[in-house]
């Protein structure tokens, strides 16, 4: 083919990618009417996401203050009342302040700490599965010594090594949960890199990272999506786990995770303490996965038809 030929091929290419990625869209939207549970999914997000930025306006008290009438007269944490709607924990803080705060730290550590590990994940399948030889084998190699160990158990190690703070939980977290994305990555670019797109763009003496960036990137975006969705659910749930467990989002600062182990120890008397953050947990998890679900439902198709 002559290479007139071949760069009105590229041009073609990229200018049906760019339909198709319209129509994606248009279709991703059309699906999502279609299905109630995503559909309630996102608009529960949305309105959880609204709360947790707006959390200095919308919370009725400060998170980190006890108040006297927070406490009955015996010392005991107050039921939900008009006062307090969700109630107050053992030392007289309003229950649905510390919850609407925890959201935003809950938020905000799933969705950074994903954010980062899809990052390196891309970057890492990518680049072992373009340039191959020696450097897919070591990136591999590392990918797979980080997979061999119990996740949990390494964050445990790692904090405990680094101190509980939020940007150490927010690097700890990406640091090990990278390695599920390079891999899908991975195996989706040996594949892509044989394709004719890419045989041509690379005729033309276009350079490796252009390829990567341009005219691979692309057709990984539906599996970083779908992984990114289900990834938020992982990291929001390892974050409520590690501090749970005392290592995770230093105290006083509220976290739905520090606050089940703290309603843990007067469930019998005070049972809100424990069952509102844990509504809390269990439908942002839920959300997070209906969504992911859908889009790997929608997503599959158009992949498949490409």
């Amino acid at each position: 083919m002559a290479r007139p030929e071949v760069e009105q091929a590229i041009l073609d290419a990229e200018e049906l990618a760019a339909v198709r990625q319209v129509s994606t869209w248009r279709t991703l939207l059309e699906s999502l009417l279609h299905n109630v549970p995503a559909m309630l999914s996102v608009v529960f997000l949305l309105i959880l996401v609204a709360v947790a930025i707006l959390a200095p306006y919308v919370a009725p008290h400060n998170p980190l203050q006890g108040f006297v009438q927070g406490l009955t007269s015996q010392g005991a944490p107050v039921p939900p009342g008009k006062t307090f709607l969700l109630g107050t924990d053992e030392n007289g803080r309003d229950i649905l302040s510390r919850m609407i705060y925890g959201a935003r730290v809950s938020l905000t550590i799933g969705i950074v700490a994903n954010g980062i590990a899809i990052v390196i994940g891309v970057m890492v399948g990518m680049v072992a599965g373009y340039f191959g030889g020696w450097i897919d084998t070591l990136l591999m190699r590392v990918t797979d010594v980080v997979m061999a160990f119990p996740i949990l158990l390494l964050a445990i190690a790692l904090i405990a090594v680094t101190g509980p703070s939020i940007t150490n939980i927010i690097l700890v977290i990406a640091l090990i949960y990278w390695v599920n994305m390079a891999r899908v990555v991975h195996g989706m670019v040996l594949s892509l890199k044989e394709r004719e797109f890419v045989t041509a763009t690379r005729t033309l003496g276009v350079g490796p990272w252009r390829i990567l960036f341009r005219h691979i990137l692309p057709h990984l975006s539906s599996a970083i999506i779908v992984y990114g969705s289900l990834g938020v659910a992982t990291t929001v749930l390892l974050e409520a786990s590690l501090s749970y467990i005392g290592i995770g989002v230093p105290v006083p600062m509220p976290s739905w995770g520090n606050m089940i182990a703290e309603g843990q120890a007067t469930y019998q008397v005070a049972p809100w303490l424990l069952i509102y953050p844990g509504i809390a947990l269990v439908l942002t998890v839920l959300a997070f996965n209906l969504i992911g679900d859908w889009l790997r439902d929608a997503l599959d198709p158009m992949q498949e038809g490409k």
